[in-house]
């Protein structure tokens, strides 16, 4: 007459058992998360303590490469293709099971010299942004979980940034790339990402604007990536962050916070490792907290090989490993975030 209470005793305690024990990864996936993730770039990889942390999917369920699927990298020169160095990363993703983010098809920044440099018209633009993205996503089509399609489009005042696919182009540049995208790899899912579209704004409403423009083009466009690169002390409340994911879901797009990391003023110490752990758990827990926000990818996860110290001087210790292997404070408030809610629903 009791048993089924007993079993849901004993079911309850297996889990939260399980639980206590798990790692950044398991702990999304508990949450309804597809993924924990890590952004990684192929010069750390001859660190075995790192790689042996990086490979571990009970923390990492996701791997995004930093740097090697990059216009310059990949087309160094008009119509040749070098797929060397982002397929190291790539293909560690595969090895290890794990999902790869693939990042990015079209951005203003890193490219090699003849894009820009290039007296375009708009038929010649056109035709090598659709060679570019088409011979990339195709390469990458059986390994890519989501791409990055188009990369930092937009002003802080919510303008697009006059780059050299808006000045010869036009917005008409972001329908080309997506529309090329979607028939090269008919099964990732295509993303627009950006910074400071994390909160209400000119900048995240202009964002919303690019996912209308393409739905009411007919294009597919499958989310929006919020890169959360933030200062402790400085990010956006939780409540912000929930109200703006909201409002990329309500059109019927998926998020994911996609480079997430948050810098301090150095040197560290326990006043702001602290703020910095109530920071992450912060942005991790709107995440949890809205079903259309599908996983988490920090920005690398091993200080010494962030790339917040040679941009933002006097700034550091934004990610959840120190240079010695010992965690921040942050990953526990990352922990945290993962296991607040976890477990609605269930019924002793």
């Amino acid at each position: 007459m009791h048993l089924p209470t007993k079993i849901n005793i004993l079911s309850l305690s297996l889990l939260l058992a399980s639980t206590a024990n798990a790692k950044l990864n398991q702990l999304a996936k508990n949450a309804g998360k597809l993924y924990f993730g890590t952004a990684t770039d192929n010069g750390e990889l001859n660190n075995t303590q790192y790689v042996s942390i990086l490979s571990d999917r009970r923390e990492f369920g996701q791997l995004t490469p930093a740097n090697g699927m990059k216009w310059e990298y990949v087309e160094p020169e008009p119509g040749v293709f070098n797929y060397t160095d982002g397929s190291v990363v790539a293909n560690l993703a595969t090895k290890n099971h794990q999902l790869l983010r693939c990042h990015n098809l079209v951005w203003h920044s890193q490219l090699p010299d003849w894009v820009p440099n290039t007296n375009w018209t708009k038929e010649t633009l056109k035709a090598a942004l659709i060679d570019h993205v088409t011979h990339e996503a195709r390469h990458w089509a059986s390994q890519c979980y989501a791409w990055d399609v188009l990369n930092e489009a937009l002003n802080e005042d919510g303008t697009y940034r006059n780059d050299t696919f808006y000045a010869v182009l036009g917005e008409e540049y972001i329908k080309i790339a997506f529309k090329a995208a979607a028939e090269a790899d008919p099964t990732a899912k295509l993303y627009y990402n950006d910074y400071n579209i994390e909160s209400p704004g000119p900048k995240s409403t202009a964002a919303l604007g690019i996912v209308t423009m393409l739905q009411e083009a007919g294009l597919r466009i499958d989310g929006v990536g919020l890169q959360s690169h933030f200062i402790v002390g400085s990010t956006p409340t939780i409540d912000q962050q929930i109200s703006n994911m909201k409002s990329f879901t309500d059109l019927g797009v998926d998020v994911a916070i996609t480079e997430l990391d948050i810098r301090l003023l150095l040197p560290s110490n326990a006043t702001n490792l602290q703020q910095q752990s109530k920071d992450y758990e912060a942005s991790v827990g709107a995440c949890v907290q809205v079903e259309g926000c599908v996983g988490i990818t920090v920005w690398d996860f091993w200080d010494p090989v962030s790339w917040v110290p040679g941009v933002f001087a006097g700034y550091g210790d934004a990610d959840l490993w120190f240079a010695n292997f010992t965690k921040h404070p942050a990953y526990y408030g990352v922990e945290a975030a993962l296991k607040n809610g976890t477990h609605k629903g269930f019924k002793g």
